[in-house]
């Protein structure tokens, strides 16, 4: 029944889409899953949707144009990337049901929802407090583990094409203040609707529940969360400082962001097109981390603006708040023998 809803609602998606077009001006193909002839020639040109949550004029959404563009230009036009932001094609969820059923679909990823897609190991790069600073990611990602966890990806039916994208520290709004671990206890907060981000902020004590972000706000003004956490620039967006007065800088995680394709599609391309996706990829990964820092460095006095109180924490004290995640949850049961101790000794190396 689950399935025969899901399949109902994306061809009402497809629909509305095929009205609405992309937002990055291209051309709307009615499915977005494939090929179609070139007005200029024989050539076929490859459509791939792009679809994300972020808002427009977040770093992650100029750069998923920036990449739509360089793409456009490095393959003479014959690929191109219809980007739609703010959930417009779709929950991350469903876009990852189409992208594995082997659609043209491209989605910006993480280790929470590669934990509940099958690779488990990528779930501990969203844990709790695991990094304390970017440098640790970049030792990471750098490392033969994280190639490992590529090819572990790549198996489960996800090949990343953009592996390089921090989206950044995600800290917490709430309505009422939070300057310790205590008042994480049974706090009613808004986290994305994936396992690994659930069960990290339960061991913190608090009350998670997964909601698109589309719908916080209104959940926010109603009292059925109490807080919410993204990195600023998101949190900014959505305008929840209007109605979350309090901002605790804990920065609980660092996130590494990758984006992926389905790895049936993406073998269907030829090995030019495959160097095409990845090098524009990466280039702009670069580019989102670029607008992601200068903004970071922005939006705290930003926030101080609209009247948000900005709270700095004792890091170490909310890091062993939370190191019950990587003992004793669910998500720790499933990863390979000593796999913590192994990221350990990488990021702290």
């Amino acid at each position: 029944m689950k399935r025969i809803a899901a399949f109902t609602l994306l061809i009402a998606m497809a629909l509305s889409l095929a009205a609405c077009g992309p937002s990055n001006g291209g051309a709307d193909n009615g499915q977005n899953n494939g090929s179609d002839s070139k007005s200029n020639g024989s050539a076929e040109t490859i459509h791939i949707l792009f679809g994300h949550d972020n808002a427009p004029g977040e770093p992650l959404s100029e750069a998923a144009l920036y990449w739509a563009e360089r793409l456009n230009e490095v393959s003479g036009g014959t690929m191109v990337l219809d980007v739609y932001d703010s959930s417009a094609a779709g929950s991350k969820n469903d876009l990852l049901d189409q992208m594995m059923a082997g659609d043209a679909v491209m989605v910006v990823g993480d280790g929470g929802f590669a934990t509940d897609y099958g690779v488990a190991d990528m779930g501990i790069t969203m844990g709790p407090y695991l990094f304390s600073d970017w440098s640790q990611v970049n030792k990471l990602v750098e490392s033969d583990l994280w190639k490992e966890l590529k090819e572990d990806m790549a198996e489960a039916g996800m090949t990343i094409v953009g592996d390089n994208w921090q989206y950044g520290a995600r800290s917490t709004m709430s309505v009422n203040k939070i300057d310790s671990p205590e008042d994480f206890q049974g706090l009613l907060i808004r986290v994305p609707n994936n396992t690994v981000q659930i069960e990290g902020m339960a061991a913190l004590g608090a009350a998670p529940t997964g909601l698109s972000l589309n719908e916080v706000y209104s959940a926010l003004q109603a009292g059925n969360i109490e807080a919410v956490e993204n990195p600023l620039s998101t949190l900014l967006a959505n305008s929840f400082d209007e109605v979350c007065k309090y901002c605790v800088l804990d920065r609980h995680v660092y996130q590494i962001q990758f984006v992926v394709i389905g790895t049936e599609f993406f073998n269907s391309l030829t090995p030019e097109q495959q160097k095409w996706l990845v090098d524009t990829g990466t280039e702009a990964g670069v580019y989102q981390n670029q607008l992601m820092e200068a903004a970071e460095a922005e939006n705290v006095q930003v926030l101080k603006d609209r009247n948000v109180e900005v709270i700095e924490i004792d890091y170490d004290a909310f890091a062993e708040a939370s190191k019950s995640f990587y003992t004793d949850s669910e998500t720790s049961k499933l990863w390979s023998a000593g796999l913590y101790d192994r990221v350990q000794e990488i990021i702290k190396g």
